[in-house]
C-alpha cells in the first residue's frame, strides 16, 4: 500500500539528517519530489482544507532545505576565494559514492550542477551574443559530474596546463583550477561568454585561470598538456583542430579529454591511444602515442 503525502511530509519534517551538508544528493531528490507536488498538485483526492495545509508544509520544507543548500554554496564559495575550496568541492562531488546505475552517463544535469551554479555564481551575459561561426556547435555547459570525472581521470596537477577548446562560460577551467594545481585556459569564440567567465574568475580570486576570446585555430596552443573538447566543433573545423593538436603532440606528450559525439572521431586518430574504455556519453581520455 502506497504511503500518503501526509505521512511522507511528516517523515521529512522529522528527518534532520537532510540538514547535513554532505546529504546534497538526498536533499535534491526530496526537493524534486516536493517541487513536483508544488507544480502538479498532490497525488490522490484530498479535502481542500487538508490539501491547503499540506501545501503550506511543502512550501516551508522547500524553503528550509533550499536554505541549507544556499548556506553550503556560500560557505564553499568563501573557501574558494581563500584558495581552500578544493577539499569541500571534491567531498561534495564524491559523497554519492561510486557510480551505480549509470549516474555519470548522459548529458543531463543534476544536484552537482545546482551546487556549482551556487558556488560560481556566473553572471548572465551583459552584451548580445555574436552568434556562431560556421561549424561551431551551440554552447552547452558540461554537466558538473563529467567535469569532476575528467579531473579525476586525467590526474591534473601543477605541471599541467589545461586548455578548454570552446570554454563557454568557463565552468571547466574554473573548477579544474579550484580542484587541482593546474594552470587553466579557456578559449571561446563568444565575447559575451568570455567576459562573464573573466568576471567570475576575478570574483573568486582564481589567478591560475585565463580566458581568451577568439577562433581556436588562431590561438597558440603550445603551453597545453591537456586539452578538453565537449564537441565544440564539427566537420572541417574539428578536423583542423585535431590536426593542430597532432602537431602539438609532435613536440611533447599531450592528453585529450572529450565528451559527446566528437569522441567517436577522436577515437579514430591513429596518433592517439585511449586511456581505459570509452563511451560516447562519458568523458574519454586519450594520450598521444
Amino acid at each position: 500500500m502506497s504511503r500518503s503525502p501526509h505521512d511522507i511530509i511528516n517523515d521529512l519534517e522529522r528527518d534532520r539528517s537532510l540538514h547535513e551538508p554532505d546529504r546534497l544528493r538526498e536533499r535534491s531528490e526530496v526537493l524534486d519530489r516536493l517541487e513536483s507536488w508544488r507544480l502538479c498538485g498532490l497525488p490522490g483526492h484530498l479535502e481542500t482544507a487538508v490539501e491547503a495545509g499540506l501545501r503550506d508544509r511543502i512550501e516551508a520544507l522547500c524553503v528550509d532545505l533550499e536554505s541549507v543548500d544556499d548556506q553550503l554554496c556560500e560557505s564553499i564559495r568563501r573557501d574558494v576565494q581563500l584558495g581552500a575550496g578544493a577539499r569541500r568541492l571534491l567531498e561534495c562531488a564524491y559523497a554519492a559514492g561510486p557510480d551505480e546505475g549509470g549516474r555519470t552517463a548522459g548529458d543531463s544535469y543534476d544536484y552537482l550542477d545546482a551546487l556549482i551554479s551556487g558556488v560560481l555564481q556566473i553572471d548572465e551575459p551583459g552584451m548580445p551574443l555574436a552568434g556562431l561561426a560556421a561549424e561551431m556547435v551551440f554552447y552547452q555547459p558540461t554537466p558538473a559530474r563529467h567535469i569532476f570525472d575528467m579531473i579525476a581521470r586525467t590526474a591534473l596537477d601543477e605541471r599541467d596546463v589545461l586548455i578548454d577548446l570552446g570554454s563557454g562560460l568557463g565552468q571547466v577551467p574554473m573548477l579544474a583550477a579550484i580542484c587541482t594545481g593546474a594552470r587553466c585556459v579557456g578559449i571561446e569564440w563568444e565575447a559575451a561568454h568570455v567576459e562573464c567567465a573573466r568576471r567570475c574568475a576575478h570574483s573568486l580570486n582564481l589567478d591560475r585561470v585565463t580566458f581568451v576570446q577568439g577562433d581556436v585555430r588562431e590561438i597558440d596552443l603550445s603551453a597545453g598538456t591537456v586539452f578538453y573538447l565537449y564537441t565544440p566543433f564539427e566537420d572541417t573545423m574539428l578536423r583542423d583542430v585535431l590536426d593542430m593538436l597532432r602537431a602539438q603532440a609532435a613536440t611533447r606528450e599531450i592528453r585529450i579529454c572529450t565528451l559527446g559525439p566528437c569522441t567517436a572521431t577522436v577515437a579514430q586518430e591513429r596518433w592517439l591511444q585511449v586511456v581505459g574504455p570509452w563511451e560516447i556519453h562519458r568523458a574519454a581520455v586519450f594520450r598521444s602515442a
